[in-house]
């Protein structure tokens, strides 16, 4: 018979998260939801999901969330949130804050999962990143930015953990229907005043993108990925999914930095 594995999943309560957390459950998997609201699991009555309090900006927080499981074999960053903001608006407090959830919270967590899984000579990592951390686009600078260290850290771990038979992967959603433009956006309020000289790149763009995330693919596509690379030991180390990620990864491969750029503008009526 095979054997159960234990999966912990940041950022369950909602969105994909808690989407993966459903599933794998219902695929057999015994999950771990980590969230820092466990009331927001309250009305989940599966047996094989336990809800944990993880927050991963606390490093005391992940300890005791780990402590309290007995093995890990599979771990899905998936807590994060955008800052939308100019970068001459932004503030230092919201610059940290954006690479303190989206970057050093997983790498907190990484790094007391690790040795983990480094002591069972195997284990799945599986960053969610975003195809934005491949793409820049204005208003997302920090956003942007914080995927673009999530597929830097992820490429880098293949290598630090490949003689222990620790798979690393990222997946790149494009814009999914989720609670993410109505629960982790965070605007700067002088970014979107009327005032502010980026008043009109904010009231062509912000609307689109909102509505784009609004009227984005079902999250049950993300997790159906997320089981295939649990299960297939031959998953490509990075994948995209859903329709803008696969519409505008394989175009910045193809174009040049300028052609790409264009299209871009274009596309955004930028």
């Amino acid at each position: 018979m095979k054997k159960q594995k234990t999966v912990l999943v940041t950022g369950a309560s909602s969105g994909m998260g808690r989407a993966t957390a459903l599933y794998l459950a219902q695929k057999g998997y015994l999950v771990y939801a980590g969230t820092r609201s466990p009331s927001k699991l309250s009305n989940i009555k599966l047996e094989n999901i336990h809800v944990v309090e993880l927050d991963i900006t606390s490093s005391q927080s992940i300890q005791k969330a780990i402590s309290s499981i007995d093995k890990i074999d599979i771990l899905v960053n998936n807590a994060g949130y955008g800052l939308v903001s100019t970068v001459e608006e932004m503030n230092e407090e919201e610059m940290y804050n954006q690479f303190n959830v989206n970057v050093f919270g997983l790498l907190r967590v990484c790094k007391a999962v690790i040795p983990l899984m480094r002591q069972e000579q195997s284990g799945v990592i599986i960053n969610i990143s975003s195809f934005l951390g491949k793409i820049g686009l204005p208003l997302l600078t920090m956003y942007n930015s914080s995927k673009y260290a999530v597929e830097g850290v992820t490429d880098s771990l293949r290598y630090e953990l490949r003689d222990f038979s620790i798979r690393v992967h990222s997946v790149m959603p494009g814009f999914f229907n989720t609670q993410f433009a109505r629960s982790n956006l965070v605007t700067n309020l002088e970014t979107f005043d009327k005032n502010s000289p980026y008043a009109k790149l904010v009231a062509n763009l912000a609307p689109n993108i909102i509505e784009q995330i609004n009227g984005g693919n079902d999250v049950k596509e993300v997790a159906e990925m997320i089981l295939e690379i649990i299960e297939n030991e031959k998953f490509p180390a990075r994948a995209t999914v859903g329709d803008k990620a696969s519409k505008f990864i394989p175009m910045r491969k193809e174009l040049s930095d300028e052609d790409f750029e264009r299209r871009v503008r274009e596309y955004y009526k930028l």
